[in-house]
Parts: structure tokens; sequence; C-alpha cells
């Protein structure tokens, strides 16, 4: 791959060409973050956090260009757009708040020790691997952190979205980071590779696929590398029988086709008790069909096109095999005619053995399985290879803590969806990933979390 093609799938048309990097000519910009890296670190925390500030200011003055580069890259509707750059800022804002608090050194008291401590250090140059369905938002919530700690970042990003990705990497040195400091590399996925095997980095961030993660994780491995993975789900949205419905079915409908059910944490498996099935379901489709359907950049659309030709077609075959397998289509199902891959909000109820339930959905999609009783609501919630979120929905708060932790997953919400917050820690168990993002826990990820004793 010589070139990244960057086409809007609202159009199918060609937005801009971009020339990739080859190998010799990634490892001269790895070696010059390196070199960074040295001055990088020595900085104050009080001039990182400065610049962190300015990155958040520049963010949200720019937030509506940098929406439009979204949305015209993988389709997102634009107030979604505007709102995860927003975020981005919101995430600045957070850590520039919070990280001398977060990287303080943790003062121990031993027994016959005069003093001990543990000291968070940065490790060096860090690889970031980070997805198309939020651009912005991955990237920015795995650098700010690092970086703070006192790493220097380099972005691989998906290549259906250079544009923002060199709009980061603008953003950046518009705040005043040293250009190295940051730095966006148009590569493939080769010479990726070739750099994790190297010397020259000393850990990798990787969101995306359980594909890609298990090709990070084993060069990474071998080379023992620090590594945070965040990867699959197929959240479970468990509604017990004395659910405050209303509530359910509208977050529902936001929870499984916001981002046009392109993101890690939608809702994919909606869990029913039976007694409440007919009624969820029902009110389910009804606000679903009130949602309006095309341009993204449009104000008034709620879910726009797939981000690529290749996902549509994918996602297709995941809704054939489904049937297939027993599912019953309540509503959509099939691909929206016209220019752009677009695909129509669809609802398939499922028996708990389809094996497209083991599957994580990236799309307009959801599935509706019916239980007799709790327990089948839990055992099939946990039957999944995944475990990123989930969300339980009761009157009773009591018992529906109880449930949630029951429930194998990185985060569990009760009564609200599933979403990131940076004051609380993000990633999951099982095969959804290791590590953890955001938070007092994401900015630790890559330090070296060293012991001093002094006798």
């Amino acid at each position: 791959m010589n070139e990244m093609i960057s086409i809007n799938p609202a159009t199918g048309e060609t937005i801009a060409k971009y020339k990739c990097l080859g190998s010799d000519e990634a490892f001269e910009e790895v070696k010059k973050a390196r070199k960074e890296f040295k001055h990088w670190s020595l900085k104050p925390l009080a001039e990182r956090k400065e610049l962190v500030r300015k990155l958040g200011e520049t963010l949200k003055k720019n937030k509506d260009k940098y929406a439009k580069i979204i949305t015209e890259e993988m389709g997102k509707p634009i107030t979604q757009a505007i709102a995860e750059v927003e975020k981005c800022a919101l995430v600045c804002n957070y850590y520039y708040e919070n990280c001398e608090k977060f990287l303080a050194n943790d003062n121990i008291q031993i027994d016959g020790v005069k003093k001990s401590y543990v000291k968070f250090q940065p490790l060096g140059v860090i690889l970031g691997i980070m997805p198309w369905n939020y651009p912005f938002w991955q990237a920015i919530r795995y650098a700010v952190p690092a970086m703070l700690a006192g790493n220097v970042c380099l972005l691989k990003h998906a290549s259906n979205v250079p544009g923002s990705a060199l709009a980061i990497e603008d953003a950046f040195v518009d705040a005043g980071f040293p250009k190295d400091a940051f730095k966006t590399l148009l590569i493939n996925g080769k010479v990726a590779g070739e750099i994790i095997n190297s010397d020259l980095v000393e850990g990798v961030s990787l969101t995306g696929s359980n594909e890609a993660g298990e090709k990070v994780g084993e060069i990474a491995g071998k080379k023992i590398k620090k590594i945070v993975l965040e990867l699959g789900g197929s959240d479970p949205f468990i509604v017990l029988k004395d659910a405050d419905l209303k509530l359910a079915w509208e977050t529902g409908v936001s929870a499984r086709f916001q981002n046009n059910g392109q993101s890690c944490i939608a809702a994919k498996r909606f869990i029913l008790h039976v007694d409440i099935a007919e009624e969820f379901t029902k009110n389910f489709l009804r606000i679903l069909k009130s949602w309006k359907i095309g341009d993204p950049l449009d104000r008034n659309t709620n879910a726009g096109p797939l981000a690529r030709e290749d996902l549509l077609k994918e996602l297709e075959k995941q809704v054939k095999r489904a049937v297939e397998n027993g599912g019953k289509i309540i509503t959509g199902g099939k691909r929206i005619p016209g220019k752009g891959a677009f695909y129509e909000p669809t609802v398939i109820e499922m028996k708990k053995d389809n094996p497209v339930l083991q599957e994580e959905i990236f799309g307009p999609v959801a599935s509706i399985v019916v239980c007799s009783n709790e327990e089948e609501q839990l055992e099939i919630a946990n039957n999944t290879q995944y475990g990123l979120g989930a969300s339980v929905w009761s009157r009773d708060r009591e018992r529906a803590e109880e449930f949630a932790s029951k429930v194998e997953a990185g985060m569990v919400f009760v009564n609200s969806m599933v979403k990131s917050d940076p004051k609380l820690p993000f990633g999951g168990v099982k095969k959804s990933g290791i590590g953890r993002e955001l938070s007092q826990y994401g900015i630790r990820e890559f330090t070296n979390i060293k012991t001093i004793v002094i006798n």
C-alpha cells in the first residue's frame, strides 16, 4: 500500500489521496521521536500539563472544522462528531487538573526503613494504533495521559481516516507541543509491525479488532513490551422484569445505534425477560423508526452510512448467517439503495444458541434474546468471548447492583448506557482486551512503577 485514500462513505466520492511512508522514512520519524523523548521527559510536569490545557483549547476552538473532517471521512452524524471533539477537550482539561495528583509519588511506610515510595516514570516512545470509529477521541485519550507521564507518542491511524490523523497532529503543533513529541505516521500494518519489532519503541496501545490485537500482542510479547489492548465487544443490555421500561427502551435505541452502531461499547445483545419483552420491543421499534437516516452533515440526521463499503458487505453476511441459524428479522435487514454505504437499522430476534451472538456486530443491527428468568439472562450475558461493557436495568437498584457484580465485563452500568468518562477506567476482560485507559489507572499504564527504598 503506497497511498491512503480518504473516501466519503455517504457519497462514495474520493476526498483526498495521501502518500504512505516507506519503512526507511517511518524509522527516521521514530528516531526523531526517541531523540525528543530525552527532552520531553525532563520537562517539568507543570510545562507538559500547560500544553495539554492549550491542546484542549485548540480542539474546542476548531471543533466545527475537525467535526467536518470526521463526518466526511467516516460518516458519523455531524452533531455526534462535534460532541466527540468536545469530549477530547474535556479529557485534556480533566488530566490538566488531576495529573499532578495521579503521578505524585506514592509514599509507603515499611517497618525498619527510613523512607520508601513508588515513583511513576515514563517508558519512552509509545506507538498508538487507533481505529476509525472515533478518530479523534481514541487518539487523544491514549496520547494525552501517556504524554503527561513523560512519554512521546506516534500515531498509526486507520487507513480510511488519514485526514483526521493529520489534523490531530496539527492540533498538537498548534497547541505548542514540540513537533516530534506527537507524530502521525501514515504507514501500513507491515511497517507498524516492523516498528513494534524494533528496539525503538517501548510500548503499544491498540484499539481495534481482535485479529489486530492478536498480531500486535504476538510481536510485542516476543519483545517483552508493554501493551494496552482495547478490542471487540458484544455488550449485553439486560432488562429485568421490574425495569423502568420507558427509560430502558428510550436509552436502548441510542445505546445501540449511536455512531450507526459502530462502537465497541454499543449495546449489541438485548437480553429481555419474557414478561416485558413484547412491550419493550414494540416501543424500541417505534422510536427506532422515527430516526432519520441520511446525509451525516445534516444536523437533523440520527444515523449515517457505515464507514466503508467492505464493512457493509461483512454486515450483510452476518445478518444472513443470523437468519440461516433461526434468527427472525423484525425490521430492516437490507442495504438502502442509492449512493453511499447505508444500511437499514435492523432488529433480529435470536435464540440463545444462534452462533452470530458470539460475534461482534459492528453496524446498525440489534439482536434480541428473550429469557424466561434472571438466571438465564445472566447465563446468556456471560456466554460470550467478550467482556467489555454491559448494562442492567431494574427499579431495584440494590438487586441490580448484585446482578451487575456477576456480569463478566470490565464496565457495568445500572440504569444507563455504557459510555466512557475521563474519570473512570476504560477496558475489558476476556477477549475484549487487557489494560486500562482513562482515569488514574490509564495515566500509569505506560510508566515504570518504580519502588525506591532508602535506609
